[in-house]
């Protein structure tokens, strides 16, 4: 049988944040291979299997590893948090296995297994931030320049799009959330809905709705992740709306109305 290497996707770190998919994935593999901390999250799901991980700044090393145990014909997990694709481990591991010289159909197959990315997990905390147009923006300088991340937020915050900011602040690198809220506040109103989630969907998530004027107040780390709305987003009865414009195409208010209750009767239901 040909190995497969697949990359999971865990989600946020609660289990009931995994995919039907990701879940059978890691039960059906033979070795799994990830950052301790994250390994740590599915520990239950890790019993009987070989287990190697490693600590930050050593992703190739884990994407070397992954590969060789597929090579040697073992089912073959590399974890990743949120979404394997988005910030995560499945450009690296590419990157590694194209470089070692593999191809689709060259021995080991490779298939990418999608999950819940932190902006989605965070987004659902707080409301309904993310339901018009939205971008990412990492503002970790150690793989990209800072001008370069500058150059992004400038783009974002001009073109009003929500913003979602990852890798937001360390212990070493404290000034950057400072600069992007200085960006953000030359575009948008103090008074920008913005909401500070960390480690969302854990026991020890921690979650605040606060405005731009005060982003920066929350503690905030690299479990963080910062959604700040744009001009129409609002904060009401505790929840973060960025309007799809749904107000200005219909009537909210009759729309409202005419939610009737489901009528009991299962003979009268709605068709």
């Amino acid at each position: 049988m040909t190995a497969t290497l697949s990359l999971v996707s865990i989600g946020p770190g609660s289990l009931d944040q995994l995919t039907f998919q990701a879940m059978t994935a890691i039960r059906e593999a033979e070795v799994v291979v990830g950052y301790k901390s994250y390994l740590r999250l599915i520990e239950p799901l890790l019993a009987g299997k070989a287990v190697e991980g490693s600590g930050m700044r050593q992703e190739l090393e884990r994407c070397s590893t992954a590969y060789r145990w597929a090579q040697s014909g073992k089912q073959t997990v590399l974890i990743s948090s949120g979404d394997v694709g988005v910030y995560g481990m499945a450009g690296p591991a590419y990157e590694v296995l194209l470089q070692a010289g593999w191809r689709p159909g060259s021995g080991v197959t490779v298939v990418v297994i999608p999950g819940v990315s932190a902006l989605n997990a965070c987004a659902a905390l707080v409301g309904a931030p993310l339901t018009h147009d939205f971008c990412a923006i990492s503002l970790s300088d150690l793989l990209t320049p800072w001008p370069v991340i500058q150059k992004r937020l400038e783009a974002a915050a001009q073109a009003d799009f929500v913003t979602a900011l990852y890798n937001p602040k360390s212990s070493k690198r404290t000034t950057q959330i400072v600069e992007a809220q200085r960006i953000f506040l030359a575009h948008r109103l103090p008074t920008t809905p913005v909401a500070v989630v960390t480690a969302a969907f854990r026991p020890e998530a921690r979650i605040l709705l606060t405005d731009l004027a005060h982003m920066t107040d929350p503690a905030i780390d690299m479990e963080t992740t910062v959604l700040i709305g744009n001009a129409s987003s609002f904060v009401q009865a505790g929840l973060m709306v960025t309007p799809r414009g749904y107000g200005n195409k219909y009537d909210l208010k009759t729309a409202g109305l005419s939610l009737n209750p489901v009528p009991s009767d299962p003979d009268c239901g709605a068709g």
